[in-house]
């Protein structure tokens, strides 16, 4: 088994630390060279722990001032679950109003964008075939928690009411009520998640650190023919959310 890189073994260390309540809730750390001579390693291995912990919502960087833990916060629970799509409605903004939350979105669209290779493998087209790209910020009571972007095949619903996923009488109504309306009926979806850490952008948008934990889910929806009719790239922090998985049985 490969040995735990230094900063991860550091992190072990603090966060060690707070659960023993030899830190608490409000405590500023030691300074950095004070733990890197504590734990053995460079200021630079330090640095990394706490970021890691900082990003996980353990820590908060005061600037000028220092390290130190954080509050508990409650995280945003996103649920997964087909059972979440309803006629007429939002998944987002049911769960997020389960929460007591006020769930909203900021969306761009284009029409006609080339598919790329990844997208168009998705999708079962060939490469640079056309799609309606649609890049979503969610928010929940004004704060960003989720990002997405989905894909389309143009073809599939040129000409009709539903081509602008946020626009015309079916906006904002999700992929499923949306395709419903055009007589086709999506049977299914397929999710992948993954860890990584978020680029700059997306830390950027989501409010948190650069390389900060992450979940990245591709997600795409079939209809009942076997056809794939949207993919998007789902990302969502893992300190703000916790995603779980709703898997109806006995059906």
């Amino acid at each position: 088994m490969p040995e735990q890189p230094p900063y991860l073994r550091v992190a072990d260390v603090l966060r060690q630390r707070i659960a023993e309540h030899v830190w608490t809730v409000g405590d500023r750390l030691p300074s950095r060279a004070q733990l890197a001579e504590e734990c053995g390693v460079g200021e630079n291995v330090v640095r990394r722990a706490q970021e890691l912990l900082i990003s996980q919502g353990v820590l908060e960087g005061r600037a000028g001032s220092g390290t130190y833990v954080a509050e508990p916060r409650r995280r945003v629970r996103v649920v997964r679950s087909s059972a979440r799509e309803q006629p007429g409605g939002s998944p987002f903004r049911a769960d997020m109003h389960a929460l007591g939350k006020q769930g909203d979105w900021e969306s761009r669209t284009e029409a006609k964008v080339p598919a790329p290779a990844e997208i168009a493998a998705r999708l079962g087209i060939a490469e640079g075939d056309l799609c309606v790209r649609t890049v979503y910020e969610f928010l929940a009571d004004g704060r960003p928690v989720q990002l997405s972007t989905s894909w389309e095949p143009y073809e599939l619903t040129a000409g009709t009411l539903v081509v602008l996923p946020e626009g015309g009488p079916h906006a904002g109504v999700g992929v499923v009520n949306r395709m419903a309306a055009i007589g086709i009926t999506v049977s299914h979806a397929v999710e992948q998640p993954e860890p990584r850490q978020a680029s700059a952008e997306e830390a950027s948008l989501l409010g948190i650190q650069k390389a900060a934990l992450v979940t990245h889910i591709r997600r795409t929806y079939y209809s009942d023919q076997g056809r794939p009719v949207e993919t998007a790239d789902i990302v969502i922090p893992a300190a703000l959310c916790e995603i779980v998985y709703e898997i109806p049985v006995g059906r």
